[in-house]
Protein backbone atom coordinates (compact mmCIF):
# COMPACT_ATOMS: atom_id res chain seq x y z
CA UNK A 1 0.00 0.00 0.00
CA UNK A 2 1.26 3.36 -1.00
CA UNK A 3 0.56 6.75 1.66
CA UNK A 4 -2.04 8.96 0.67
CA UNK A 5 -1.54 12.20 -0.91
CA UNK A 6 -1.54 14.82 1.62
CA UNK A 7 -3.42 17.81 0.22
CA UNK A 8 -3.48 21.14 1.96
CA UNK A 9 -6.72 23.45 0.36
CA UNK A 10 -5.89 27.07 1.00
CA UNK A 11 -9.26 29.44 1.18
CA UNK A 12 -10.70 32.62 2.34
CA UNK A 13 -13.37 31.18 4.79
CA UNK A 14 -15.36 28.17 5.84
CA UNK A 15 -18.81 28.36 3.52
CA UNK A 16 -22.20 26.13 3.50
CA UNK A 17 -21.21 24.81 -0.27
CA UNK A 18 -18.11 23.65 0.16
CA UNK A 19 -17.89 22.17 4.07
CA UNK A 20 -19.70 19.22 2.48
CA UNK A 21 -17.31 18.75 -0.34
CA UNK A 22 -14.32 19.14 1.85
CA UNK A 23 -16.04 16.19 3.72
CA UNK A 24 -16.31 13.93 1.08
CA UNK A 25 -12.76 14.07 -0.19
CA UNK A 26 -11.60 13.43 3.53
CA UNK A 27 -13.28 10.19 3.10
CA UNK A 28 -11.09 9.36 0.42
CA UNK A 29 -8.60 6.79 1.61
CA UNK A 30 -5.91 8.17 -0.48
CA UNK A 31 -6.29 11.80 -0.02
CA UNK A 32 -4.97 13.14 3.37
CA UNK A 33 -6.88 16.61 3.43
CA UNK A 34 -6.44 19.39 5.23
CA UNK A 35 -8.14 23.06 5.07
CA UNK A 36 -6.52 25.85 5.67
CA UNK A 37 -8.84 29.49 6.52
CA UNK A 38 -7.46 33.05 6.39
CA UNK A 39 -10.59 33.70 8.49
CA UNK A 40 -13.48 32.08 11.24
CA UNK A 41 -16.07 34.51 10.42
CA UNK A 42 -18.47 32.67 9.14
CA UNK A 43 -18.05 30.22 11.64
CA UNK A 44 -20.67 32.87 14.39
CA UNK A 45 -22.93 35.30 12.92
CA UNK A 46 -21.74 37.98 10.89
CA UNK A 47 -22.59 40.95 8.45
CA UNK A 48 -22.76 39.89 4.84
CA UNK A 49 -23.33 42.98 2.80
CA UNK A 50 -25.08 40.91 -0.11
CA UNK A 51 -27.81 40.25 2.12
CA UNK A 52 -27.44 43.44 3.67
CA UNK A 53 -28.07 42.31 7.55
CA UNK A 54 -26.13 40.16 10.01
CA UNK A 55 -27.00 36.17 9.29
CA UNK A 56 -25.74 32.62 11.27
CA UNK A 57 -25.71 29.43 8.69
CA UNK A 58 -27.83 26.69 10.46
CA UNK A 59 -25.42 23.63 8.60
CA UNK A 60 -21.89 22.78 9.99
CA UNK A 61 -18.87 24.24 8.47
CA UNK A 62 -16.39 22.36 10.14
CA UNK A 63 -17.29 19.02 10.87
CA UNK A 64 -16.05 15.82 9.48
CA UNK A 65 -12.74 17.20 8.14
CA UNK A 66 -9.26 18.58 9.58
CA UNK A 67 -9.52 22.59 9.19
CA UNK A 68 -6.73 25.03 10.42
CA UNK A 69 -6.81 29.12 10.71
CA UNK A 70 -4.43 30.93 9.87
CA UNK A 71 -3.22 34.03 11.66
CA UNK A 72 -3.25 37.26 9.76
CA UNK A 73 -1.20 40.45 9.69
CA UNK A 74 -3.75 43.23 10.97
CA UNK A 75 -6.35 40.60 12.17
CA UNK A 76 -9.13 38.24 10.29
CA UNK A 77 -12.14 40.10 10.79
CA UNK A 78 -12.48 41.56 7.27
CA UNK A 79 -12.62 39.40 4.10
CA UNK A 80 -11.54 41.56 0.52
CA UNK A 81 -8.95 41.17 -1.71
CA UNK A 82 -6.18 42.02 0.60
CA UNK A 83 -7.28 40.86 3.61
CA UNK A 84 -6.86 38.74 5.59
CA UNK A 85 -3.27 39.05 4.67
CA UNK A 86 -2.42 35.32 6.35
CA UNK A 87 0.73 34.20 7.33
CA UNK A 88 1.99 30.96 8.73
CA UNK A 89 0.94 28.81 6.07
CA UNK A 90 4.48 28.08 5.17
CA UNK A 91 5.61 26.89 8.33
CA UNK A 92 2.12 24.42 7.92
CA UNK A 93 3.37 23.20 4.91
CA UNK A 94 6.28 22.18 5.82
CA UNK A 95 5.07 20.41 8.75
CA UNK A 96 2.90 18.35 7.21
CA UNK A 97 4.70 17.35 4.36
CA UNK A 98 2.04 18.19 1.79
CA UNK A 99 2.19 16.84 -1.51
CA UNK A 100 -0.24 19.72 -3.45
CA UNK A 101 -1.68 22.94 -2.35
CA UNK A 102 -4.73 23.78 -3.72
CA UNK A 103 -5.80 27.42 -3.65
CA UNK A 104 -9.81 28.64 -3.99
CA UNK A 105 -9.22 32.10 -5.79
CA UNK A 106 -6.28 33.11 -7.72
CA UNK A 107 -7.00 37.47 -7.48
CA UNK A 108 -5.87 37.70 -3.98
CA UNK A 109 -1.84 38.56 -3.59
CA UNK A 110 -1.28 36.24 -0.20
CA UNK A 111 -2.72 33.50 -2.75
CA UNK A 112 0.03 34.58 -5.21
CA UNK A 113 2.46 34.40 -2.45
CA UNK A 114 1.33 30.98 -0.97
CA UNK A 115 1.57 29.35 -4.70
CA UNK A 116 5.34 31.05 -4.39
CA UNK A 117 5.63 29.06 -1.29
CA UNK A 118 4.31 25.66 -2.41
CA UNK A 119 6.92 25.98 -5.53
CA UNK A 120 9.48 26.80 -3.66
CA UNK A 121 8.82 23.80 -1.10
CA UNK A 122 8.68 21.30 -4.07
CA UNK A 123 4.89 21.43 -3.71
CA UNK A 124 2.71 21.05 -6.23
CA UNK A 125 -0.17 23.79 -6.95
CA UNK A 126 -3.21 23.81 -7.70
CA UNK A 127 -6.00 27.10 -8.35
CA UNK A 128 -10.10 26.98 -8.35
CA UNK A 129 -11.79 30.01 -9.11
CA UNK A 130 -15.22 31.45 -10.47
CA UNK A 131 -14.69 33.29 -13.60
CA UNK A 132 -15.64 33.03 -17.15
CA UNK A 133 -16.34 35.13 -19.91
CA UNK A 134 -19.50 36.53 -18.59
CA UNK A 135 -18.82 36.86 -15.29
CA UNK A 136 -17.41 40.04 -14.97
CA UNK A 137 -17.28 43.21 -17.95
CA UNK A 138 -14.46 43.02 -19.68
CA UNK A 139 -12.73 45.69 -21.86
CA UNK A 140 -9.80 45.34 -24.06
CA UNK A 141 -7.27 46.54 -21.96
CA UNK A 142 -8.73 44.82 -19.45
CA UNK A 143 -8.75 41.50 -21.66
CA UNK A 144 -5.36 42.33 -22.90
CA UNK A 145 -3.71 42.68 -19.23
CA UNK A 146 -5.47 39.80 -17.83
CA UNK A 147 -3.77 37.70 -20.39
CA UNK A 148 -0.28 39.02 -19.28
CA UNK A 149 -1.20 38.23 -15.62
CA UNK A 150 -2.46 34.66 -16.50
CA UNK A 151 0.97 33.97 -18.71
CA UNK A 152 2.74 34.96 -15.21
CA UNK A 153 0.31 32.92 -12.72
CA UNK A 154 0.11 29.96 -14.71
CA UNK A 155 3.36 29.41 -14.20
CA UNK A 156 2.69 28.85 -10.62
CA UNK A 157 0.21 26.06 -11.42
CA UNK A 158 0.39 22.52 -12.06
CA UNK A 159 -3.52 22.51 -12.73
CA UNK A 160 -6.44 24.19 -12.64
CA UNK A 161 -10.07 22.44 -11.33
CA UNK A 162 -12.52 24.01 -13.65
CA UNK A 163 -16.16 24.57 -12.14
CA UNK A 164 -18.10 24.13 -15.37
CA UNK A 165 -17.52 24.80 -19.23
CA UNK A 166 -17.77 28.69 -19.47
CA UNK A 167 -14.83 28.11 -16.20
CA UNK A 168 -12.85 25.74 -18.42
CA UNK A 169 -13.28 28.38 -22.07
CA UNK A 170 -12.52 31.43 -19.62
CA UNK A 171 -8.98 29.43 -18.94
CA UNK A 172 -8.23 28.51 -22.78
CA UNK A 173 -8.82 31.91 -23.78
CA UNK A 174 -5.93 33.18 -21.08
CA UNK A 175 -3.90 31.18 -22.54
CA UNK A 176 -4.15 27.44 -19.87
CA UNK A 177 -2.93 24.69 -21.73
CA UNK A 178 -5.53 22.06 -22.24
CA UNK A 179 -3.62 18.84 -20.21
CA UNK A 180 -3.43 21.69 -16.78
CA UNK A 181 -7.42 21.73 -16.86
CA UNK A 182 -9.20 19.23 -14.36
CA UNK A 183 -12.95 19.26 -14.35
CA UNK A 184 -14.11 19.91 -10.92
CA UNK A 185 -17.89 21.13 -11.34
CA UNK A 186 -19.73 23.17 -8.79
CA UNK A 187 -21.77 21.13 -7.10
CA UNK A 188 -23.54 20.85 -4.07
CA UNK A 189 -24.52 18.08 -1.48
CA UNK A 190 -27.35 16.61 -3.87
CA UNK A 191 -28.74 14.38 -1.02
CA UNK A 192 -28.68 17.31 1.66
CA UNK A 193 -31.49 19.20 -0.77
CA UNK A 194 -33.18 15.79 -1.78
CA UNK A 195 -33.98 15.47 2.07
CA UNK A 196 -37.04 17.15 1.83
CA UNK A 197 -40.21 15.88 3.57
CA UNK A 198 -43.23 15.20 1.62
CA UNK A 199 -45.38 17.81 2.81
CA UNK A 200 -42.79 20.37 3.73
CA UNK A 201 -43.20 22.49 0.56
CA UNK A 202 -47.31 21.87 1.15
CA UNK A 203 -46.62 23.50 4.57
CA UNK A 204 -44.67 26.34 3.71
CA UNK A 205 -47.71 27.24 0.52
CA UNK A 206 -50.41 27.21 3.58
CA UNK A 207 -48.07 29.28 5.65
CA UNK A 208 -47.51 31.79 2.73
CA UNK A 209 -50.84 32.37 2.48
CA UNK A 210 -50.52 30.53 -1.50
CA UNK A 211 -53.67 28.55 -2.48
CA UNK A 212 -53.96 24.54 -3.24
CA UNK A 213 -53.40 24.24 -7.05
CA UNK A 214 -51.45 27.77 -7.66
CA UNK A 215 -48.32 27.71 -9.82
CA UNK A 216 -45.00 28.72 -7.84
CA UNK A 217 -42.52 30.96 -8.84
CA UNK A 218 -39.48 30.92 -6.76
CA UNK A 219 -36.35 33.49 -6.61
CA UNK A 220 -33.86 32.70 -3.58
CA UNK A 221 -30.69 34.73 -3.76
CA UNK A 222 -29.31 37.92 -2.91
CA UNK A 223 -31.63 40.66 -3.43
CA UNK A 224 -28.23 42.59 -5.51
CA UNK A 225 -29.29 44.91 -8.31
CA UNK A 226 -27.08 42.45 -10.56
CA UNK A 227 -29.32 39.60 -10.10
CA UNK A 228 -32.59 41.40 -11.32
CA UNK A 229 -35.19 40.16 -9.18
CA UNK A 230 -37.07 43.32 -9.90
CA UNK A 231 -36.83 41.76 -13.98
CA UNK A 232 -38.64 38.84 -12.32
CA UNK A 233 -41.21 41.03 -10.67
CA UNK A 234 -41.63 42.71 -13.77
CA UNK A 235 -42.01 39.57 -15.98
CA UNK A 236 -44.39 38.24 -13.24
CA UNK A 237 -46.71 41.45 -13.84
CA UNK A 238 -47.21 40.77 -17.29
CA UNK A 239 -48.49 37.37 -16.72
CA UNK A 240 -52.04 36.26 -18.22
CA UNK A 241 -54.79 35.67 -16.20
CA UNK A 242 -54.82 31.95 -15.17
CA UNK A 243 -57.37 29.44 -16.47
CA UNK A 244 -60.99 29.45 -15.58
CA UNK A 245 -60.96 27.59 -12.20
CA UNK A 246 -56.98 27.78 -11.18
CA UNK A 247 -56.18 30.21 -8.63
CA UNK A 248 -53.45 33.10 -10.42
CA UNK A 249 -49.88 32.24 -10.02
CA UNK A 250 -48.03 33.25 -7.15
CA UNK A 251 -43.89 34.44 -7.17
CA UNK A 252 -41.98 34.82 -3.35
CA UNK A 253 -38.70 36.27 -2.72
CA UNK A 254 -36.00 34.30 -0.19
CA UNK A 255 -33.73 36.44 0.33
CA UNK A 256 -32.58 39.99 1.35
CA UNK A 257 -30.57 43.05 0.13
CA UNK A 258 -30.60 46.47 -1.14
CA UNK A 259 -33.19 45.83 -3.74
CA UNK A 260 -35.80 44.44 -1.41
CA UNK A 261 -37.44 48.43 -0.55
CA UNK A 262 -37.79 48.78 -4.20
CA UNK A 263 -39.58 45.20 -4.86
CA UNK A 264 -41.60 45.94 -1.68
CA UNK A 265 -42.88 49.27 -3.80
CA UNK A 266 -43.24 47.30 -6.91
CA UNK A 267 -44.93 44.90 -5.66
CA UNK A 268 -47.67 47.31 -3.61
CA UNK A 269 -51.29 45.59 -4.04
CA UNK A 270 -50.09 42.32 -5.21
CA UNK A 271 -51.34 39.69 -3.27
CA UNK A 272 -49.76 36.71 -5.27
CA UNK A 273 -46.33 38.42 -4.05
CA UNK A 274 -44.54 36.92 -0.93
CA UNK A 275 -41.53 38.44 0.86
CA UNK A 276 -39.68 35.43 3.08
CA UNK A 277 -36.67 37.18 3.94
CA UNK A 278 -33.63 35.70 4.14
CA UNK A 279 -33.57 31.80 4.32
CA UNK A 280 -31.01 29.38 5.65
CA UNK A 281 -29.62 25.98 4.10
CA UNK A 282 -32.68 24.05 6.11
CA UNK A 283 -34.89 26.30 5.48
CA UNK A 284 -34.59 26.56 1.47
CA UNK A 285 -35.41 22.96 0.91
CA UNK A 286 -39.02 23.90 2.14
CA UNK A 287 -38.88 27.16 -0.46
CA UNK A 288 -37.52 24.97 -3.05
CA UNK A 289 -40.19 21.94 -2.40
CA UNK A 290 -43.14 24.58 -2.32
CA UNK A 291 -42.23 25.60 -5.99
CA UNK A 292 -43.10 24.68 -9.28
CA UNK A 293 -40.73 26.80 -11.14
CA UNK A 294 -37.42 28.41 -9.95
CA UNK A 295 -35.82 31.62 -11.68
CA UNK A 296 -32.46 33.57 -11.49
CA UNK A 297 -31.95 36.25 -14.00
CA UNK A 298 -29.21 38.10 -12.89
CA UNK A 299 -26.57 39.20 -14.90
CA UNK A 300 -22.53 38.77 -14.36
CA UNK A 301 -23.18 35.59 -12.09
CA UNK A 302 -20.17 33.36 -11.96
CA UNK A 303 -22.62 30.13 -11.18
CA UNK A 304 -25.51 30.68 -9.43
CA UNK A 305 -25.45 27.36 -7.15
CA UNK A 306 -29.06 27.71 -5.91
CA UNK A 307 -29.64 26.55 -9.50
CA UNK A 308 -28.14 23.60 -8.59
CA UNK A 309 -30.54 23.35 -5.21
CA UNK A 310 -33.90 23.83 -6.98
CA UNK A 311 -32.85 21.20 -9.37
CA UNK A 312 -32.46 18.74 -6.73
CA UNK A 313 -35.45 18.95 -5.75
CA UNK A 314 -37.21 18.38 -8.87
CA UNK A 315 -38.01 22.11 -10.46
CA UNK A 316 -37.55 23.53 -14.07
CA UNK A 317 -35.53 26.60 -14.15
CA UNK A 318 -35.69 30.01 -16.21
CA UNK A 319 -32.11 31.96 -15.93
CA UNK A 320 -30.96 34.42 -18.37
CA UNK A 321 -28.07 33.70 -20.76
CA UNK A 322 -25.73 35.25 -18.41
CA UNK A 323 -26.14 32.50 -15.49
CA UNK A 324 -22.68 30.56 -15.28
CA UNK A 325 -24.34 27.23 -15.14
CA UNK A 326 -26.90 27.83 -17.67
CA UNK A 327 -24.66 25.89 -20.53
CA UNK A 328 -23.91 22.85 -18.05
CA UNK A 329 -27.13 22.40 -16.56
CA UNK A 330 -30.13 24.51 -17.78
CA UNK A 331 -31.03 22.86 -21.48
CA UNK A 332 -33.41 25.30 -23.26
CA UNK A 333 -36.92 23.58 -23.35
CA UNK A 334 -35.74 20.75 -22.02
CA UNK A 335 -35.77 21.41 -18.23
CA UNK A 336 -36.29 24.59 -18.50
CA UNK A 337 -35.26 28.01 -20.47
CA UNK A 338 -32.57 30.67 -20.91
CA UNK A 339 -33.65 33.59 -22.10
CA UNK A 340 -31.81 37.05 -22.59
CA UNK A 341 -30.79 38.84 -19.35
CA UNK A 342 -33.04 41.87 -18.91
CA UNK A 343 -35.55 40.67 -21.48
CA UNK A 344 -38.88 40.87 -19.51
CA UNK A 345 -41.09 40.05 -22.29
CA UNK A 346 -38.72 36.66 -22.89
CA UNK A 347 -38.94 36.10 -19.23
CA UNK A 348 -42.95 36.60 -19.06
CA UNK A 349 -43.23 34.11 -21.71
CA UNK A 350 -40.95 31.21 -20.38
CA UNK A 351 -42.83 31.86 -16.97
CA UNK A 352 -46.51 31.92 -18.57
CA UNK A 353 -45.58 28.70 -20.63
CA UNK A 354 -44.40 27.06 -17.12
CA UNK A 355 -47.30 28.50 -15.12
CA UNK A 356 -50.20 27.66 -17.61
CA UNK A 357 -49.02 23.77 -18.04
CA UNK A 358 -48.47 22.43 -14.74
CA UNK A 359 -47.65 19.07 -16.54
CA UNK A 360 -45.29 20.63 -18.60
CA UNK A 361 -43.20 22.08 -15.29
CA UNK A 362 -43.74 18.58 -13.47
CA UNK A 363 -41.85 17.14 -16.66
CA UNK A 364 -39.01 19.65 -17.02
CA UNK A 365 -38.41 19.51 -12.99
CA UNK A 366 -38.19 15.63 -13.62
CA UNK A 367 -35.20 16.26 -16.39
CA UNK A 368 -33.46 18.56 -14.07
CA UNK A 369 -33.19 15.93 -11.32
CA UNK A 370 -32.11 13.62 -13.75
CA UNK A 371 -29.39 16.05 -15.16
CA UNK A 372 -27.88 17.18 -11.96
CA UNK A 373 -28.03 13.53 -10.72
CA UNK A 374 -24.04 13.64 -12.52
CA UNK A 375 -23.49 17.19 -10.93
CA UNK A 376 -21.99 15.62 -7.66
CA UNK A 377 -19.49 15.64 -5.46
CA UNK A 378 -18.09 12.09 -6.99
CA UNK A 379 -17.83 13.87 -10.61
CA UNK A 380 -15.66 16.72 -8.01
CA UNK A 381 -13.44 13.55 -6.42
CA UNK A 382 -12.63 12.31 -9.48
CA UNK A 383 -11.15 15.27 -10.87
CA UNK A 384 -9.35 15.66 -7.80
CA UNK A 385 -7.91 12.44 -7.67
CA UNK A 386 -6.77 13.51 -11.99
CA UNK A 387 -5.34 16.37 -10.74
CA UNK A 388 -3.46 14.80 -8.34
CA UNK A 389 -2.29 11.86 -10.37
CA UNK A 390 -4.10 9.37 -9.07
CA UNK A 391 -5.65 6.85 -10.65
CA UNK A 392 -9.70 6.31 -11.22
CA UNK A 393 -11.90 4.42 -8.52
CA UNK A 394 -13.04 1.29 -9.64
Amino acid sequence: MTDPVRLAFLTTHPVQYAAPLFRRISTDPDIDLTVFYASDLTVREFADPGFGRRIAWDVPLLDGYRSDFLEAWGGTGQLDLLRPFSRGLARRLKEGRFDCLAIHGYSRPVHWLAALTARRLGIRVLFRDEATPISRRRGPVRRALKRVFFAAIDRLADGWLTIGSLNAAYYRQQGVAEEKLFACPYAVDNAFFRNAAPDEGLRLRRATGIPDGAAVVLYASKLQRRKHADHLLAAFRQLAPAPAGRPPPHLVFAGDGELMPELRAMAEGMDSVHFLGFQGQKELIACYAMCDVFVLPSSCEPWGLVVNEAMNLGKAVIVSDQVGSGPDLVRHGENGFVVPVGDIGAMAKALGALCADPDLAASMGRRSLEIVSGWDFEADLRGIRQALGLPPRS
